[in-house]
């Protein structure tokens, strides 16, 4: 017998398994973007919040979520978009940082002073760990990422911006 309680697991670990389409490593639930799953009334609520409320990848995470949780043999399910409150790079698992520096991509460091208007930023590179970095443009690869520059080991590396 199926019960509410393991269609809840089912769809949780479905939805949580899904990868970003921009950053494949990392998955939803690694960048904080799954925010809940929960049992409403017989359906099933996946909440997700977008890393910027116009993020192109929106679409394709919650077409990825639906054939996952379908996949995964839930059928009464609806997917939520939440935009208050806005995704923070606060809400980034330990294991995104690990796989964004993987990826040789700077993940944000709390408390770390950040002056986009100025290209003044504090970061470490993640290739050789120099703090001796600078700010190339505000503008990345993708809306979350900037482009940076290790002046110690002379290689450019994207950062993921705070917010």
């Amino acid at each position: 017998m199926v019960t509410d309680q393991s269609l809840l697991e089912r769809a949780r670990a479905a939805a949580a398994s899904v990868t970003d389409p921009e950053l494949p490593p990392l998955t939803i639930e690694d960048l904080g973007i799954l925010r809940d799953v929960r049992m409403d009334n017989g359906t099933i609520e996946i909440s997700i919040t977008p890393t910027y409320s116009g993020c192109p990848a929106t679409r394709e995470i919650a077409d990825a979520i639906q054939r996952a949780v379908i996949g995964a043999g839930v059928e009464k399910f609806r997917i939520r978009h939440v935009l208050t409150p806005a995704w923070t790079t606060e809400w980034l698992t330990a294991a995104a940082h690990q796989k964004l520096t993987d990826l040789g991509i700077a993940p944000p460091e709390a408390g770390v002073a950040t002056d986009i208007l100025f290209g003044r930023t504090h970061l470490v590179c993640p290739l050789c760990k120099s703090a001796n970095t600078e700010q190339i443009s505000a503008f990345g690869s993708t809306a979350c990422k900037a482009l940076h520059r290790c002046l110690a080991c002379r290689e450019p590396f994207e950062a993921f911006k705070c917010h």
